[in-house]
């Protein structure tokens, strides 16, 4: 804060002018209440060569990080100064001019300083009038929209009215960092609200816009909220994709160290084989380098024993029990060597049987990997075997949906054969009202005709329904084929790899084999070879195992669905079957009442109109909960797509990232090539 004051005073000695005395005492006390970083001058006046003394000692400030300019009675040129200087400020990130009547000049000023300024998060303009000039107003906007900086704005009580809010609007489609935004109690308008609504279209930074008091309907406010909330929305569903991919990231980075851990490790068992082997041959040069130097020996002593042999007879007695005792030192210098070479072979076979219970272990992860391919194999033939235990169903169903149709035929023909036999009778009995009976008879066949027809076009109904189901069967089993033939296609490609890998790996073990006395070097990278095989192995049958999961959770949902429809086919036949007895009973109950067939033939077309009524509305409804589960299974395809698009981008995301990782770990650089 000294800083502060002495650099002011210093500038305002420079320009020639007299330090304001209320600017001092502010500054004197925030220094004794312990200001900070926090500059407030509010209430206070200040002329112009104040603020262009402010300007010039703010353009290079470091210590504040807010400026509360409140109420000040700026003017125009004093605004102008006091903003050039904050232009190239890089601390300030808060600034507060409420109350200072800018307009014009001032709002030009704000604009120029929003261009330049790269650090001001929060701007506080409210109680100002930078709406009244048309032409600076946009100047301001223009600041504003090449602002990438600033993300609060507070433009209350501006008069601000439907052009200015056309510019704003301009401004707020090119900037993208704005994130809260205040425009109550100006007079922005129905014209000024669509510009803005139509620019929140463009802008998804905007979470917080508040529009109280501009005359805009009630209609135009609830779509700018819906917009707000889907800005918010979206910058929710931003944070939480960075959140996921900072996880995986750390998920990577976790890997790789560990990847690192283990192989320093392996370096380490291999550095530590490596002088173990080192010091089992250097003992071994070393015992034969002593076996040698007394072997020498004992030959110039067996040379010297018969040099003396062939000298002096007298002492051949003598040279015998030498030569003796000189065998028997043979022999047991011959022992010692045999006892060596065994102890050589033996940790030779050791070797080899460490060599051999490896290949074994290699071996039964191997059985164990295809067992587990066959598991999965298994698994799929079971979703076949329900394939076709539901298609067996659905043959069923269509056997008994033709019989309960014969049947249908058949009483309709029975009804129809009663109803002829009735109308002899009824003519023989009748002659008095025989034109009468005509007429009724005539009416009651047209009833009967308009329901049958009914009935077969609801039969006929029902038959493409059947048919669409069908169509959606097959669809979903030519699907589940298709995805069969991939998943066995892509089982065969693994198995093939595998099959390559087990002759790759067979053929680097016989090589390790021959090789092994020569170096184990060889041996310890083929092991480090065939364990990252393994590795990606695994990888592919964990793959394998998601994606016939997936396959399998896809199945299901397909038989509840089957299933769900052929309840409904059930449900529609069974109706069926009870509308057909009800008229069956009431055509019935015609033919026992002769004696009051005028009152029964008005009940019997009073029952017909109620039961077609019923089933036309019976008919539209069905139609309409059709036409739903139509729609709710197209959106469930395509949520299902949708769902198994993402996965498979997912998949392919990790995927590369682990390809990326395994080509830039440092395994990746040691392995040895196959």
């Amino acid at each position: 804060m000294d800083e502060f004051k002495r650099t002011y005073l210093r500038f305002c000695k420079e320009v020639g002018v007299e330090p304001q005395e209320s600017v001092l005492t502010q500054l004197q006390e925030m220094r004794g209440t312990a200001g900070g970083s926090r500059l407030d001058l509010a209430g206070h006046s200040l002329s112009v060569d104040t603020c262009a003394v402010l300007g010039r000692v703010l353009q290079k400030d470091t210590l504040f990080t807010e400026v509360v300019l409140s109420d000040c009675m700026l003017s125009e040129e004093g605004t102008k100064l006091l903003l050039s200087g904050l232009c190239s400020n890089a601390t300030i990130k808060i600034l507060d001019l409420k109350g200072n009547n800018i307009r014009g000049t001032g709002a030009e000023a704000v604009g120029k300083m929003l261009v330049h300024n790269k650090t001001l998060r929060r701007l506080t303009l409210e109680w100002n009038a930078l709406g009244v000039w048309d032409e600076a107003f946009s100047i301001f906007c223009e600041g504003l929209a090449s602002n990438s900086c600033l993300a609060q704005l507070d433009l209350r009580n501006n008069q601000i009215n439907h052009q200015g809010a056309t510019e704003l609007a301009l401004a707020l489609k090119r900037n993208s960092a704005l994130q809260e935004l205040d425009l109550r109690w100006n007079n922005i308008g129905l014209l000024g609200g669509r510009a803005i609504l139509e620019a929140l279209q463009k802008n998804h930074a905007l979470v917080q816009l508040e529009m109280t008091g501009n005359n805009i309907p009630s209609d135009t406010l609830k779509a700018l909220e819906q917009a707000v909330e889907h800005n918010m929305d979206r910058q929710s569903t931003l944070r939480e994709s960075r959140s996921r991919s900072q996880v995986l990231s750390k998920e990577i980075q976790n890997l790789k160290e560990e990847k690192g851990r283990q192989f320093l490790a392996l370096m380490e068992t291999i550095d530590k084989q490596r002088e173990e082997l080192g010091r089992s041959n250097r003992t071994s040069s070393v015992r034969v380098g002593q076996l040698q130097e007394a072997l020498n020996e004992r030959k110039s002593a067996v040379n010297s024993l018969t040099a003396k042999l062939q000298m002096t007879e007298a002492a051949l007695a003598l040279s015998e029990q030498k030569v003796h005792s000189l065998g028997k030192l043979l022999s047991q210098a011959n022992a010692e060597k045999a006892e060596l070479l065994d102890r050589q072979a033996r940790e030779i076979a050791k070797e080899q049987e460490e060599s051999v219970m490896r290949e074994g272990k290699l071996l039964r992860e191997v059985n164990s990997l295809t067992e587990q391919n066959l598991q999965l194999k298994n698994k799929v033939e079971d979703a076949e075997r329900r394939c076709k235990a539901q298609q067996d169903q659905i043959f069923e169903l269509k056997k008994e949906l033709t019989n309960t149709t014969a049947e249908l035929k058949l009483r309709l023909s029975q009804a129809e054969e009663r109803l002829d036999m009735e109308k002899k009778r009824s003519k023989q009995a009748l002659d008095d009202m025989d034109n009468l009976r005509q007429k009724e008879v005539d009416h009651v066949n047209r009833h009967l005709e308009e329901t049958e027809r009914t009935l077969q076009e609801r039969i006929l109904k029902l038959e493409g329904l059947r048919i669409q189901l069908e169509d959606e069967l097959s669809r979903v089993k030519a699907a589940g084929v298709a995805e069969r033939a991939q998943a066995e296609e892509e089982l065969g490609k693994v198995r093939a790899q595998v099959r390559l890998e087990e002759q790759h790996r067979m053929s680097s073990l016989e090589e390790k084999l021959r090789a092994a006395r020569q170096s184990r070097d060889e041996s310890q990278a083929h092991c480090c070879q065939q364990k990252q095989t393994i590795s990606e192995l695994q990888a592919k049958n964990s793959q394998q195992s998601l994606e016939m999961d997936g396959l399998r959770r896809r199945i299901e949902e397909l038989q509840q669905e089957v299933i769900g429809k052929e309840q409904e086919k059930v449900a529609e036949v069974s109706r069926v079957r009870v509308e057909l007895q009800e008229q069956i009973g009431h055509l019935q109950a015609e033919k026992t009442a002769q004696g009051s067939l005028k009152e029964k033939i008005a009940a019997l077309e009073r029952e017909m109109k109620a039961l077609s009524s019923n089933h036309r509305e019976a008919m539209l409804d069905k139609e309409s909960e059709v036409a739903s589960l139509l729609e709710r299974l197209r959106l469930r395809e395509s949520e299902m797509q949708r769902m198994r698009e993402d996965e498979a981008q997912r998949a392919s995301f990790l995927q590369n990232a682990i390809l990326t990782y395994v080509q830039g770990s440092p395994i990746g650089h040691y392995s040895p090539k196959k």
